[in-house]
């Protein structure tokens, strides 16, 4: 595989097309675009969408614990939660067993948008399913993009490339 792609002209690898990481990009804005009207009635941005998600499906989370989750760094985290305490849906507090983590949790406002936020993974797959493809298809390449998740995130590290 490495000699066939030495063998392949600069100018084609250099090429906006030709970047996997174009495609992912790409893929992200689109996605991005079809979630944000259905997200404003929430209020919710997509990162704080995640956040919430992750809350409604495990309940109370150490910080550091939830930007693991979301593959967040704290810089990026802490703006995030700050805006959804401001919102009031969610709260910090110590944690009692260990005063150096901060546990974050659902306040009663953050759980009752569960239920309205039930109707966005539903309209977001016949948006989808609308602009193209099966169901199938849909979660074959959710298997697809998890199973890549996965083994991207185990080995993170920049590797130097070889020839």
């Amino acid at each position: 595989m490495k000699k066939a792609l030495a063998q392949i002209p600069a100018s084609e690898l250099l090429k906006l097309d030709s970047q996997i990481c174009f495609q992912f990009y790409a893929a992200t804005n689109l996605i991005g675009r079809i979630y944000r009207p259905l997200l404003e009635p929430l209020g919710l941005t997509y990162p704080q969408y995640l956040a919430m998600l992750v809350l409604w499906e495990s309940g109370p989370v150490t910080v550091r614990a939830l930007g693991e989750r979301l593959m967040l760094e704290s810089g990026t985290l802490s703006p995030l939660l700050k805006r959804l305490q401001q919102q009031r849906l969610v709260k910090k507090a110590e944690d009692p067993a260990d005063a150096r983590r901060v546990i974050v949790s659902l306040t009663a406002k953050g759980d009752a948008l569960r239920e309205e936020a039930a109707n966005v993974p539903r309209t977001l797959v016949c948006r989808l399913l609308e602009q193209g493809g099966s169901p199938e298809s849909l979660m074959t390449l959710q298997a697809q993009l998890q199973s890549l998740v996965r083994a991207w995130s185990t080995n993170s590290q920049p590797q130097e490339a070889t020839s």
